[in-house]
């Protein structure tokens, strides 16, 4: 196993696994209701040994091992998580880009999210420490994440969602067979109620931020786009922010091929949140956290206490990245174009990152032959509702040939 630390990012305290599992036990005390948690872990490794010996290529081959807190990859599930395709894209509709657009499409992993990736990580950790429940609080693809996971280790998996998470997310967990716990409230209910039920029945907590292994989960797509990118790195990289884990995990990934000697600088990671969600970017710099409540269609990104705020501010402002919020208007708009340009179709919590990308384009804030990413998150199959206002399913039409030649001349199909 990699020797590794937790570190507090609240008062840099370190502690081994043995001395803490989730939140740092003296800043979890000061812990209050509606206000982010202090005492997140972050995940430290010997990097001065590991430079000594970079070697990224074997690393590659052994799935990034020496930079997990795995004893070996064994542990991990049967099921292909992560090593997801990374496509160049030269024109978004009919204009060419003036720069190089990368999608990394993470809505192919086994359950249709980047949230396998940390799923996959805590269930191997969990199954290494002979821990066979695990519980998660999740508007959705979380829970359907840790369900399917768990499924494929054999292992029990307990969802906490709210009542109104989409339909098409609730079903995939119970089609994994997991044990779901719908809550009257919102993702905030569902988070607190999973940790005192943790405390409780003595199960593995899954939760973002909370258990520190998600941000080691989502760090290696950080470390897959390095690879793909020839072992290089991007220019910018646009990600949806909602709790900032994923942020996070793609500093964090970065930040360790910086500490490791194998880049010299960090790309320029933009967190993209929807306007009625912005509750991460909107208190950056504040003295005080002040939430409101959140209303948009991108509902894997729609949180009202950013749960991973404290790292997701300290490695913005450490690193030089930036905020931008996008209207649903936006995203919508950004879902579509996604689709008919390049066949790839993205839940609005994942277009926001190319509705951000956008933006960035009109505000002239994109270098001309620049490498760009943007992370799609997960499958637009996990909201159909969301973005029906983006379509219209026409009405039939007879079974004769004459009709199909009418309705092709009324919407304007072209020639045929």
């Amino acid at each position: 196993m990699a020797e590794f630390l937790y570190q507090c990012i609240t008062c840099n305290r370190e502690y081994t696994p043995e001395q803490a599992t989730y939140l740092c036990p003296r800043c979890e005390l000061e812990n209050a209701p509606g206000q982010p948690p202090k005492g997140v872990l972050k995940t430290l490794y010997d990097y001065a040994a590991l430079a000594r010996r970079a070697d990224f290529r074997a690393w590659e081959r052994g799935r990034f091992l020496p930079l997990l807190p795995l004893a070996s990859a064994g542990s991990l599930p049967n099921l292909r998580v992560g090593g997801t395709p990374l496509y160049e894209c030269n024109r978004l509709g009919e204009d060419a880009l003036p720069f190089r657009l990368f999608l990394k499409d993470d809505s192919q992993n086994p359950t249709y999210s980047f949230k396998d990736r940390a799923s996959a990580l805590v269930s191997a950790y969990a199954r290494q420490r002979g821990w066979d429940t695990i519980v998660a609080a999740s508007t959705g693809n979380a829970g359907s994440s840790i369900a399917g996971i768990c499924a494929a280790q054999g292992q029990r998996a307990v969802v906490f969602a709210p009542a109104s998470a989409p339909i098409a997310k609730l079903t995939q967990i119970l089609m994994y067979g997991a044990c779901l716990v719908p809550v009257e409230g919102g993702y905030d209910q569902a988070f607190e109620l999973s940790i005192e039920a943790t405390k409780a029945f003595g199960w593995h907590n899954r939760n973002t931020a909370y258990n520190p292994l998600t941000i080691e989960g989502k760090k290696t797509a950080s470390l897959e786009l390095f690879s793909q990118l020839g072992h290089s790195i991007p220019g910018q990289v646009f990600v949806s922010a909602g709790d900032g884990v994923i942020l996070s995990g793609l500093y964090k990934g970065f930040e360790d091929l910086l500490k490791t000697g194998l880049i010299e600088r960090m790309p320029h990671i933009v967190g993209v949140q929807a306007a009625g969600s912005s509750n991460l970017a909107d208190n950056i710099g504040r003295e005080r956290f002040a939430s409101s409540p959140s209303h948009t269609i991108a509902d894997s990104i729609s949180v009202d206490v950013p749960r991973n705020f404290y790292m997701a501010a300290a490695f913005t402002r450490q690193y030089g990245g930036a905020f931008t919020t996008v209207s649903d208007e936006q995203i919508l708009h950004a879902s579509a174009l996604l689709s008919r340009t390049t066949g790839l179709f993205a839940e609005p919590a994942a277009a926001a990152a190319l509705a951000g990308l956008l933006q960035y384009r009109e505000m002239g804030r994109i270098k001309s032959g620049s490498r760009v990413v943007a992370l799609l998150t997960g499958s637009g199959l996990k909201d159909l509702h969301a973005v029906q206002r983006a379509v219209r399913i026409p009405a039939p039409v007879p079974p004769e040939v004459d009709a199909v030649r009418f309705y092709l001349e009324s919407i304007d199909f072209g020639h045929f």
